[in-house]
């Protein structure tokens, strides 16, 4: 089996659309939600909470061309990947159209605007806003495909549109296509755009916050006066690189990644069920042949809904047994959709490699219903470990946890 590492990231998040610039941005422990005052237009919605990027700017060079087939979240997405690739010091190498690099990415769905288009030629019995684009900006596996014809990759190409999980599973299948050998690069990560419609969804299912008067307070994972999330934005790009070639190109190894899990619950559609979560944590912990007490910090799924917050937690704690440090990174960004595995693996390298780890924000009383782990609360935290997970749990009962591991530690 050969060893993967990530050398190159990319980001537009809510924090910011740079690395080192959002990481720093925890360190001032405020969140990035806002009065959406686009909301106001939609009767019957009950928030008007979001967190949208706000300094993301599309490349001069992405021409006419390039966007024809690129909704915001492609667009997204290949810049991201542009900026990752670069940081690799991969963007324009031969390796990357020759067949031995691949894409794994995903997000909830396309672009809806696209969708919307097609709704109107149903509606109108007219085609008016269909054009040769419309079904590749729609389509779930936009990003993916945007991604590869830029970069002209000709290797594997693996859309992981799984709701929530959808930025974690492309990092977990990026992985093993490189660990079992089919691959020696790839572009993984996922991504999502804020859009009304999305928000109406959880606003629907009664999940969403309703602190319109103080957004600065929302979300609140893990407390027991959280009431609901906040739909974020944005995109997370990792590049993923077999660790000898990666080693003999003189490449900066972020991190390596050890362990990958996933599940499925088999049950219900929307609660989650903490027996089957806790499966996926293991899963990654058998893959990369540790035991819990490695593992000095979890990055949580955190999202701040009741059934969400309670079932994790009690996956966790059956899992470690002991009060293993947790935080949640969506009490900054809000819940990003397909793009808060990626987003939040880049983070939590960042964090793996500073040894300071970012506080859940508006956790001010731990909801006795949670299990008892030690969520950092407060300020940050030094913690002096090699190891850490991140996890993520979707609609359909998808879960995922990924395993990181500080380089040549």
């Amino acid at each position: 089996m050969k060893r993967v590492v990530v050398t190159g990231m990319g980001i537009a998040s809510p924090l910011g659309c740079d690395v080192d610039l959002a990481y720093n941005k925890l360190k001032k422990y405020k969140n990035c939600v806002e009065y959406y005052k686009i909301l106001d237009e939609f009767q019957n919605l009950n928030t008007r909470l979001a967190a949208p990027v706000k300094d993301f700017v599309i490349p001069e060079h992405y021409n006419r061309k390039v966007l024809r087939t690129m909704g915001r979240v492609a667009i997204m997405s290949t810049a991201t990947s542009e900026i990752a690739l670069k940081d690799a010091g991969l963007l324009g190498d031969e390796i990357i159209s020759n067949g031995q690099t691949g894409v794994s990415y995903g997000s909830s769905s396309g672009s809806l605007e696209s969708i919307i288009d097609f709704y109107t030629m149903q509606v109108e019995k007219k085609v008016r806003c269909v054009n040769s684009g419309s079904y590749v900006k729609m389509m779930p596996q936009t990003t993916t495909v945007n991604i590869s014809l830029y970069f002209k990759t000709k290797g594997r190409l693996v859309p992981s549109s799984t709701a929530c999980t959808s930025g974690s599973m492309g990092i977990g299948y990026g992985y093993e296509a490189i660990k079992n050998g089919y691959e020696t690069i790839m572009i993984a990560g996922g991504a999502e755009e804020l859009h009304p419609s999305h928000i109406a969804i959880f606003d629907t299912l009664y999940a969403t916050s309703l602190k319109n008067n103080t957004p600065e307070l929302s979300p609140s994972p893990f407390d027991k006066d959280r009431d609901g999330l906040v739909l974020g934005e944005g995109a997370g790009t990792l590049i993923l690189e077999e660790y000898e070639h990666a080693k003999n190109r003189g490449a900066k190894i972020y991190g390596e990644i050890i362990g990958f899990g996933t599940s499925t619950d088999g049950a219900h559609i929307t609660n989650p069920t903490h027996e089957t979560m806790g499966m996926a944590l293991e899963l990654a912990i058998k893959d990369a042949g540790i035991s819990p007490d490695e593992i000095g910090y979890i990055n949580a799924h955190g999202t701040a809904t009741i059934q969400g917050d309670i079932a994790e937690s009690r996956a966790t704690y059956d899992v470690f047994k002991r009060k293993v440090p947790v935080s949640s990174l969506k009490s900054y960004t809000g819940h990003t959709l397909g793009a808060c595995g990626a987003i939040e693996a880049i983070l939590s390298l960042k964090m793996l490699n500073e040894g300071w780890y970012a506080p859940t924000i508006n956790l001010n009383n731990v909801d006795e219903n949670c299990a008892p782990l030690d969520y950092i609360t407060g300020k940050g935290r030094n913690i002096d470990t090699n190891i850490i997970m991140s996890n993520n749990f979707a609609f359909g009962g998808i879960n995922t946890s990924l395993i990181f591991k500080k380089a040549d530690s």
